[in-house]
């Protein structure tokens, strides 16, 4: 039989405090109110211990009586809680009760609490028994259906409050500076000559004292808290409730998909040691996720981003995945200038147990294996799983075991399943001229360029298309024209010297174009604002005469960028 005590909520009310002026309380009516305050609280507390000793924990102890689970486990969670609960059911609450039956007569609260200071050791073993206590629960929980059961049985009735057994094992953790503040209070408007005035600073000292001692176990407590309202919150299918485990913060997010131009809604958890990356799902009773992946903070790298398309983005790359993830606001990053960050590929030695950063698919127009273009329907976009980059079909089959996914067998490109399989690779064809050379990519190029950018491009009659630009630091007198950012063969070249220079525009032409003729070459060119126009034109202008023209990228992009291709070797 489960036993719970039902306390009378009326207090009784002063004649003089009951008559006193409603245009303004008097002190005696603060005071009154503070004791009321703290014997409301009380009768609460008390229901709660109650609820820990006569239910929780006598339900508990009759099933480990039947050999269903050791008794100690149940008294190693509950550790003292009877004890405590006799205190103040039998001795604190009822002084409490009876003396404000008799305020008019004795307004005092000092000595009553003092009585108090004597049963403070009890706390002291509890607190130092809690985390042990919050173990073995998980422990039990996870180990025993009957005594998962009989939690769940308990926890599901009107009487908890929609509380686990957790949140009630904090009250007796945070009750005493909760007499702390109540007694601070009560002092601040207590008269100096007031009777009261001695025993009620002489209880504050000892449980001021006491309340420091907890300070401890109270951080550790709401940071528990908290940790149990995520496991609810995950469907209670995380193993996150753990004493190491601290929480730091959490927050909406967007992820950019590597596939398309989508942002999916997400929602982040950041503790101390990972990062819950998660999906929210439909639910009546408030805010609920799917855990999709967790990512160790251990290695984690975090890099922004430039996404044309997305302001404030920036990734992060663990062994286990990496992400691209849009911020709702600004990062208060320093600016930089637009520019595609150079992806190198993975070390060899970090193939298949790092998560890659994955290529989007806009950004290459061709198979970064074989440089065939892509299409709709014959040659398809896919990614390996090993290194990140976007493939054919034809590169993209083998299959193989990856350390990062759990050893899962995962598509990966041709040269990364002779890596880590020790198959000697076939030697393909030679590279053309416009193809990159040795490991010198397009996308170093951009990290150590004099220019890069899109622009718009027409070559005599043929129809505009958006091309991305680099004048690459080490073929300064080069212009490369690529499909896209990540492509791996430039589409055409122009080389710069002796070209002629038009920046006047004619009729017909658009905003901000420009123009580099040679006998009867004509590249026709349209840059994003005059502004940018400006900057292209004052290279291109050096470059034609023959000389080296100096960087316009800004030193703070051009630091960006070398720092973005270290870290993408490390963490992509």
């Amino acid at each position: 039989m489960y036993i719970l005590y039902a306390f009378p909520q009326i207090i009784p009310q002063p004649p003089d405090i009951a008559l006193s002026s409603v245009f303004q309380e008097t002190n005696e009516q603060k005071l009154y109110k503070i004791a009321t305050e703290l014997l409301k609280t009380e009768r609460a507390y008390v229901t709660r211990l109650n609820l820990l000793d006569q239910v929780f924990c006598a339900k508990l102890t009759e099933e480990a009586l039947k050999g269903t689970f050791p008794v100690d486990v149940v008294k190693n969670i509950f550790s003292n809680i009877s004890s405590i609960n006799t205190f103040h059911n039998q001795f604190l609450l009822p002084d409490l009760e009876k003396r404000m039956g008799e305020w008019e007569s004795t307004p005092r609260l000092g000595d009553i609490l003092q009585n108090l200071t004597p049963f403070l050791k009890m706390y002291a073993e509890y607190v130092k028994n809690f985390d042990q206590a919050m173990e073995l629960l998980k422990q039990w929980t996870d180990r025993s259906p009957q005594f998962k059961a009989i939690i769940q049985d308990i926890q599901s009735q009107e009487v908890c409050g929609s509380l686990t057994l957790q949140h009630h094992m904090l009250e007796p953790v945070q009750r005493v500076p909760r007499y702390e503040m109540l007694l601070k209070d009560y002092l601040k408007k207590l008269p100096q000559d007031d009777p009261d005035r001695r025993d009620a600073e002489k209880s504050l000292d000892i449980i001021a004292m006491a309340a420091t001692h907890s300070n401890s176990a109270i951080r550790k407590s709401e940071n528990l808290k908290k940790l149990l309202e995520i496991y609810e919150m995950l469907g209670e299918e995380e193993d996150i409730v753990n004493a190491s485990n601290e929480f730091i913060k959490e927050g909406h997010i967007l992820k950019l998909a590597a596939r398309n131009t989508s942002a999916m809604e997400r929602y982040l958890f950041l503790f101390n040691n990972m990062l819950l990356y998660c999906v929210p799902k439909f639910s009546l009773g408030g805010p609920k996720y799917t855990v999709r992946t967790r990512i160790g903070i251990d290695g984690m790298k975090v890099l922004e981003t430039i996404n044309e398309d997305y302001p404030h983005t920036f990734q992060v790359s663990g062994k286990e995945r990496t992400l691209e993830l849009q911020a709702r606001q600004d990062l208060n990053l320093p600016h930089t200038t637009p520019l595609i960050h150079p992806i190198e590929p993975l070390m060899e030695n970090q193939l298949g147990k790092r998560a890659p950063r994955w290529i989007r698919d806009k950004e290459v127009t061709m198979c970064m294996k074989c440089k065939e273009p892509f299409n709709a329907l014959t040659r398809r976009r896919h990614h390996c799983r090993a290194c990140g980059y976007v493939v054919c079909w034809k590169c993209s089959d083998n299959k193989v075991a990856l350390e990062y996914d759990s050893n899962k067998i995962n598509k990966v490109c041709k040269d990364c399943y002779s890596i880590l399989t020790g198959e000697e690779k076939a030697e393909g064809k030679k590279k053309g001229i416009l193809e990159v050379r040795g490991k010198q990519t397009h996308a170093s190029f951009s990290g150590s360029s004099i220019m890069c950018g899109f622009l718009q491009h027409c070559e005599k009659n043929k129809p505009w298309g958006k091309v991305w630009c680099i004048i690459p630091e080490k073929e300064a007198l080069v212009l490369y024209l690529y499909g896209a950012p990540q492509d791996v063969k430039a589409q055409s070249t122009i080389p710069l010297l002796g070209y002629s220079v038009e920046d006047c525009p004619r009729p017909a032409d658009p905003p901000a174009s420009f123009r580099l003729s040679q006998s009867k070459s004509v590249h026709s060119f349209v840059a994003e604002s005059e502004e940018l126009k400006q900057r292209w034109l004052k290279v291109i202008r050096v470059a034609v005469t023959g000389e080296v023209p100096e960087s316009q990228m800004p030193n703070d992009a051009t630091a960006n960028a070398t720092d973005a291709q270290e870290t993408s070797s490390d963490s992509t």
